[in-house]
């Protein structure tokens, strides 16, 4: 009788171990799913895109997913996938990884500049570098609704005439920086700003808005754009390198999991300047929770299936 009681208990452990070895259409294999892991920067803009290929991958697939919000910088992004604590980074900025990555100058053209990482991070890193998102994350000059319609300002280029009247502010590192900083800069658009001011870029909008600095230099996508009514100039020369959004993927995530491949497929082009600095907006100025801004425009948008509602 124990001798049937053992060997009942034997077949049942042996059970239980051949399941565990045996993966389930969809799933990682073992007793729960597969996790995938999405490291992200701590702007908003890194929020509400982690977010939402959190939320893409949990509502087309069975698979967990951990985020791994707030990381420092590019580099530090950069080693989380080479380590392995990471399989995904949203968003990898073309601009920002061809200077902290490679440590060389970018390109000022958009294509070649993809191209060209794309080749890098296969063979190097065996990394996937997806097509942008649509929006570029660049340095761009910005002035009120007020200045613009007075002045006819469209362009950085048209500013030439009356730089040197207008009170600057800048980034304090842009000022001194070589190759796309403000020397490189009065050599591309052959002018000058009459005083120009130190400054983080975090207050520059609000600095402009209030009529401290009549021009100032912020990023393209930020959300204050839209929430102090500021007009950005085209930068008509192409003077600042691209900062296209994308997503960046290990080969061996995307091998292991192939469906995922085709998910951060769908983000490609989905989402231009202006969309990323409405989206920004929602969250800066709206103060909705970055993962419900992911939410409803995912929704809004069917998640990209083909099939439309």
């Amino acid at each position: 009788m124990i001798k049937n009681k053992t060997n009942k208990i034997i077949t049942l452990i042996a059970s239980i171990f051949l399941l565990a070895g045996c993966a389930l259409p969809g799933l990682g294999g073992g007793f729960g799913t597969e996790t995938i892991k999405i490291a992200g920067l701590g702007t908003t803009e890194s929020q509400i895109l982690s977010s939402m290929v959190q939320q893409l991958i949990e509502e087309e697939t069975d698979y967990n997913v951990e985020l791994i919000s707030n990381l420092g910088t590019a580099v530090v992004g950069h080693h989380a996938l080479l380590n392995g604590d990471a399989d995904v980074l949203v968003p990898a900025y073309t601009g920002t990884d061809i200077v902290a990555i490679f440590g060389e100058s970018a390109s000022y053209d958009a294509d070649e500049t993809m191209e060209y990482l794309q080749e890098r991070f296969a063979n190097e890193f065996d990394q996937k570098y997806y097509d942008t998102m649509g929006f570029e994350n660049t340095y761009a000059f910005m002035v009120t609704e007020e200045l613009a319609q007075e002045k006819n300002l469209e362009k950085v280029s048209d500013l030439k005439d009356i730089a040197g009247d207008l009170r600057a502010g800048f980034d304090q590192t842009w000022l001194i920086r070589e190759g796309d900083g403000y020397p490189a800069f009065q050599e591309a658009y052959e002018f000058s700003f009459g005083e120009t001011y130190p400054m983080q870029i975090g207050l520059v909008y609000d600095a402009v808005a209030s009529g401290d600095m009549d021009i100032v230099l912020g990023y393209s996508t930020d959300g204050r754009i839209l929430s102090n009514n500021l007009v950005v100039l085209e930068d008509d020369l192409g003077f600042f390198p691209p900062y296209e959004g994308s997503v960046r993927a290990t080969d061996e995530i995307l091998e292991s999991n192939p469906e995922l491949d085709a998910l951060f497929e769908r983000l490609v082009g989905q989402i231009d300047t202006e969309l990323m600095q409405q989206l920004n907006f929602e969250a800066d100025d709206n103060l909705l929770e970055p993962s419900v801004v992911a939410q409803q425009f995912l929704e809004e948008n069917n998640y990209f299936r083909e099939e439309q509602p």
